[in-house]
């Protein structure tokens, strides 16, 4: 018997008290929307954070409306709309209103460590655009052990989220690697990044314009589409997150036999239209693989297909598209307030590298090298990740699951 069954079975034999979240922690409600963001420097030091999957967007000089929390003062960040979380103890903004600041509440008999790790066992999926902390969050119960054993359970939790940051810091190292040897085989020697060829490899340049057309996705479509598709349609965070687009998590949608809708191709780059910030406007996914079947693009992203793949490694190009060259140049693209949109006709006019078709194939084969030690699921640091978070939930459920004492 462990040291913490042995606890329970002393401190509380006839089960433990269970407590809404609303009991336990208050919430404060944030100051709406950032006037910039940027990447660190001393000039910008403080982050500007979002409970969902990005969550670092960027960095502030702006003074004004900062969060204050440190490792005795932390906070949980919550997203209001997908229900989202992340721990936080260090200074920072957040981004939209749509965020709640959680804390203790005076006088709860609670470890706020432990709240945050028992609110991971909530199986709950955000399904609409709804806030949830006030209507639905807060009213999920917890178990409330005693704080002895609260601590004890903590004390195992971190060491497995000591383990997973280790493996995150392998994981930014190795990517710092990837990038590097991205930007030194993709960037010219000499900055250039027009088509007047005058970088030190004399690879040929050309604009979008003269290598192919642009097309757009999903037109005319309203939600009763999307419940009982009978075709496959790529999402925007597919392309959002994925250099090179995955066939395996495809959504559906209705398209009629007789509709004109654009599919896409193998070798076609699909990029997302629009976002918060410019930094992740036109996010690049190109399709390397043949598909089987016909697949469309969502409405909020765009397409571009090369006139010929003759002289096009489309692999190359799902490296070269996320390099940041080529990301500086997207950006200037971007305008918008709180809304930033692609010119399409100014998107046209960037121009990029055509490499003799060897030269294009030897350095996207050097570059998945690196990309699969950063992103692969079957080998590399993800795959470690992977089962270490397996590892973790089995533990943190079974340390987590109490029986509920009679009341």
């Amino acid at each position: 018997m462990t040291q913490i069954e042995q606890l329970i079975k002393d401190m509380c034999p006839y089960g433990v008290e269970f407590k809404k979240l609303g009991e336990v922690l208050d919430y404060e409600q944030p100051t709406p929307y950032l006037v910039n963001d940027t990447n660190y420097d001393d000039s910008y030091p403080t982050p500007v954070l979002t409970a969902g999957q990005s969550f670092i967007l960027g960095y502030t000089d702006e003074q004004t409306g900062i969060y204050k929390a440190t490792k005795e003062t932390p906070t949980i960040i919550f997203d209001d709309f997908t229900t989202s979380f992340h721990w936080v103890d260090f200074d920072f903004k957040v981004k939209s209103s749509a965020m709640k600041m959680l804390r203790p509440k005076k006088g709860a008999n609670i470890i706020f460590r432990f709240v945050y790790y028992a609110m991971q066992c909530i199986k709950f999926q955000a399904t609409e655009h709804t806030r949830y902390w006030i209507s639905k969050y807060s009213q999920f119960e917890i178990p409330i052990p005693p704080l002895e054993i609260q601590k004890k359970i903590v004390e195992c939790l971190d060491k497995f989220s000591a383990l997973a940051a280790e493996l995150q810091a392998e994981l930014q190292m190795r990517r710092k690697q990837y990038e590097y040897y991205r930007t030194h085989l993709l960037t010219p020697h000499s900055g250039s990044n027009s088509a007047d060829k005058s970088d030190d490899r004399n690879w040929v340049w050309k604009t979008f314009a003269e290598l192919g057309t642009f097309y757009g996705g999903l037109s005319g479509k309203t939600k009763e589409d999307f419940k009982e598709g009978n075709a496959k349609y790529i999402t925007y965070l597919n392309i959002g997150c994925n250099p090179a687009l995955r066939l395996d998590i495809l959504e559906t949608v209705n398209v009629g036999p007789n509709e004109k809708q654009n599919t896409v191709k193998y070798g076609d780059a699909l990029f997302t239209g629009s976002s918060e910030t410019p930094d992740e406007c036109a996010m690049s996914s190109v399709l390397v693989d043949q598909p089987t079947e016909n697949i469309y693009l969502n409405s909020f992203c765009f397409g571009f297909r090369f006139n010929s793949l003759d002289a096009i490694w489309p692999a190359f190009y799902k490296h070269y598209f996320r390099c940041e060259a080529f990301r500086k140049a997207v950006r200037r693209t971007a305008n918008g307030t709180t809304r930033f949109n692609i010119s399409k006709k100014e998107f046209a006019k960037l121009s990029i590298p055509i490499p003799s078709l060897n030269e294009q194939k030897r350095i996207a084969d050097i570059l998945d090298k690196f990309e699969a030690l950063t992103t692969s699921l079957s080998d590399g640091i993800p795959a470690e990740q992977a089962a270490q978070q397996k590892r973790y939930e089995y533990y943190r459920d079974l340390l987590l699951t109490f029986p509920r004492k009679a009341v």
